[in-house]
């Protein structure tokens, strides 16, 4: 499935997102810049954040509230191996039945389960955001 939006309709894009009724555990594709981030945040108000989000780049997990239960945002960008997810209990997250997002989930291959979604987006020469869920 995909979908081509700009940065301003991204809520659409996240409503396309949701109603494709993907797993839990959400790993991301795409080239530094492409926004990645920026639409986990916009999932994040979507699932009834309130709290402010952010990129979890140093701190590698970001645990936040949601509607119904709770919703962590990983960035595994800085990680040099599995063995350093598997140290800060990685699996406990992604096996927890909790919304997971995952930016740079390819520095982890072996670990991410079986049942979920990816999701790839990438920047178009208009500026346009492709998004694909696969």
């Amino acid at each position: 499935m995909t979908y081509c939006f700009d940065l301003t309709t991204i809520h659409e894009a996240v409503r396309f997102f949701l109603n494709a009724k993907p797993q839990r555990v959400v790993v991301f594709h795409g080239e530094m810049g492409a926004g990645k981030t920026t639409f986990i945040k916009e999932v994040a108000k979507a699932l009834g954040v309130e709290n402010t989000t952010s990129s979890p780049t140093f701190s590698l997990v970001n645990e936040y509230e949601t509607a119904d239960g709770l919703m962590y945002h990983f960035d595994v960008y800085r990680l040099k191996n599995e063995l350093e997810a598997l140290d800060f209990g990685i699996e406990d997250y992604l096996y927890s039945g909790h919304w997971c997002f995952i930016e740079w989930a390819e520095k982890i291959p072996n670990l991410i389960p079986e049942n979920h979604t990816v999701l790839s987006i990438e920047t178009l020469e208009d500026g346009k955001r492709k998004l694909t869920i696969t």
